[in-house]
């Protein structure tokens, strides 16, 4: 086959495979451009997530008739006054945004210079349909129609409009909170979602895109090293997130989602949160063009360093020392004062006899060992997880042997054994007929709650427990919609939530085996999973991770003292629930030393 030159109209759309592959990557460099404008104001308005209409206005520098005809042809740009391509400090440079936009949608570009007129072009498809004079203010507007609509093998692979809309959201949230000198507002369907006024400092425009709490609960990073500076905000290592989208990284004010500086981030908090939970930052990396490349990638949402080393130990180092200045510092809790205007009524203490969860557990058939083998009669496990319940009374002050209005049991009756203590008010010492068995008390009790959601997920609902004053917990409005399509699986689990207005929820009910929780937290840590799993897994698989977080939430927490009665409960729970030898994480519940070891350890064989 013999090499042919491509036509002008497939080589734009080529570039538009690279650049515009949904309608957020289009609002992205119609907003850059508006800021490389000069503009001190840009408003946003999108239709049906921006598959239908997208529209950037801005008070920026402006264009005439002439610059307009360029801007929609290739590689003709602005930004680049001479031929120094690695010495470039604007937002975008290629020159092919809006030629590529224009061959896959309908594009109108209208612009004005102070003191000229104001001037129009329309381009269907990459084909110019109109041209004329235009009546605006000075400054540039873009509007964007029917993306994809000629393309219906790249429209298939869009996602939902409300899917769409997040990610325009990310987008404008990522750039404005760059440039906290520029005033943005966002409308999505007629309705303003997002308004920040121009001239705010960085932290208060930071709380105002992501959390309002996080001004009280963060961390000011100024730190220079050479010619390279880096600044911004850090959470709290007690304020932090399920899923690590609330973190804004930025090199020579550009969002970037470079691995470097995710891995760096990390390893600063490594030791100081778990695994699963992520820090909110905001961090602006200033560096000399010279020392980096920020051509790497079309979207231009990847850099690469001269000297990585040298940012990652800054980023690292940086935020150590930022973090053990503050190392006193938790979360922001409310005053004294306000805590005492409550008053707690007093709750009757509960008999000695009263278990884990309130109720007795039913006894359980003696075996030769607790295993993967074991596993009690369905009905039995069933009464057994119906008795999973809030505690209904106080803790004892200490794990101890206490006076029996019955005859203790036995300890060759259960594979588990019975209880003889606790210690580091985490571990439960058991004496079985075999051995001495220890049981992590916060592992072992997450696991016997995952399996009762899990059979509320089965179809088998969860009991939930009707808050008396329904608690309204404020999210991002992305957040709040997923939340309003699981609403009907989250009811199974017994989380009843409802949508109050367009950025928050109302909790009207919460499971009732996990008592007296923070709903505000509990909700965010399910949003979070509904985000961070959306993408690769259907909302079965989601809900699954859902209800780990949930069970984590109301488990008996590591430092809970228990009594014996609760110990014993715990113990005769586990040996009729499924894979409770192992938590949620796959670490085990539980280990056993037999009794020939512990006689070896003291030389008895």
């Amino acid at each position: 086959m013999s090499i042919r030159r491509l036509p002008e109209k497939l080589v734009n759309r080529i570039a538009a495979g690279e650049v515009v592959e949904r309608p957020a990557a289009a609002l992205k460099e119609l907003v850059e451009n508006a800021i490389d404008a000069g503009s001190t104001r840009i408003s946003v308005r999108i239709a049906e997530g921006g598959i239908s209409r997208l529209e950037v206005e801005d008070d920026g520098c402006g264009m005439t008739a002439a610059d307009m005809a360029l801007a929609l042809e290739r590689h003709a740009t602005s930004k680049l006054p001479d031929d120094a391509i690695e010495d470039v400090t604007t937002l975008g440079f290629r020159g092919e945004a809006l030629p590529s936009i224009a061959s896959v949608a309908r594009l109108t570009l209208e612009s004005r210079i102070g003191g000229g007129d104001g001037w129009r072009r329309v381009v269907d498809n990459g084909a110019v349909v109109a041209e004329g004079p235009a009546a605006l203010a000075k400054g540039t507007r873009v509007v964007v129609e029917d993306l994809f609509a000629r393309v219906p093998a790249r429209r298939k692979f869009l996602r939902s409009a409300r899917s769409e809309y997040a990610a325009c959201l990310d987008v404008v949230r990522r750039l404005a909170m760059a440039r906290p000198d520029v005033g943005f507002a966002v409308e999505h369907d007629g309705r303003r979602v997002l308004d920040v006024q121009a001239g705010q400092d960085q932290l208060a425009r930071v709380a105002a895109l992501t959390q309002r709490e996080l001004a009280a609960n963060s961390i000011g990073v100024d730190l220079d090293r050479g010619e390279v500076h880096l600044g911004g905000v850090i959470s709290l290592p007690t304020y932090n997130r399920g899923i690590a989208d609330h973190q804004y990284l930025f090199v020579n004010g550009r969002p970037v989602k470079d691995r470097l500086l995710v891995g760096a981030l990390r390893g600063a908090y490594a030791d100081l949160l778990a695994r699963d939970r992520h820090p909110v930052v905001a961090l602006f990396l200033d560096v000399p063009t010279s020392e980096v490349d920020v051509n790497v990638h079309p979207a231009k949402t990847e850099v690469r360093f001269r000297d990585p080393q040298l940012i990652r130990g800054m980023i690292v180092g940086g935020l150590r020392r930022a973090l053990d200045e503050h190392g006193f510092r938790s979360v922001q809790r409310p005053s004294d004062a306000a805590l005492a205007a409550w008053q707690q009524e007093p709750v009757a203490p509960q008999p000695a006899t009263g278990f884990l969860f309130g109720h007795a557990a039913p006894p359980v058939a003696p075996g030769d060992g607790f295993d993967a083998g074991y596993r009690a009669p369905s009905a039995e496990v069933a009464r057994v997880y119906d008795r999973l319940v809030p505690f209904a009374s106080p803790a004892p002050l200490a794990g101890r042997a206490e006076v029996a209005e019955a005859p203790p049991p036995q300890a060759d009756a259960h594979p588990l054994g019975i209880a003889r203590g606790q210690i580091a008010r985490t571990y439960i010492v058991a004496e079985a007929e075999d051995g001495l068995v220890i049981v992590d008390q916060h592992a072992a009790h997450e696991r016997l709650v995952l399996e009762q959601l899990r059979r509320g997920m089965s179809g088998q609902a969860v009991p939930s427990q009707g808050l008396l004053l329904p608690e309204v917990v404020e999210l991002d409005e992305p957040a709040c919609d997923r939340l309003e399509a699981a609403a009907p699986q989250l009811a199974a689990l017994g989380v009843e939530v409802e949508r109050f207005g367009p950025a928050a929820v109302m909790v009207r009910a919460t499971p009732a085996m996990l008592g007296a929780i923070d709903c505000r937290k509990l909700v965010t840590d399910i949003a979070d999973d509904l985000a961070g799993y959306d993408a690769a897994l259907g909302l079965s698989e989601r809900l699954e991770l859902v209800a780990a977080t949930m069970a984590c939430h109301g488990s008996v927490r590591a430092g809970r003292t228990l009594s014996v009665a609760e110990m014993n409960a715990l113990l005769r729970t586990m040996e009729v629930t499924p894979h409770s030898g192992q938590c949620n994480h796959g670490r085990p519940t539980w280990v056993k030393l037999a009794m020939d070891d512990v006689e070896k350890l003291f030389g008895r064989k």
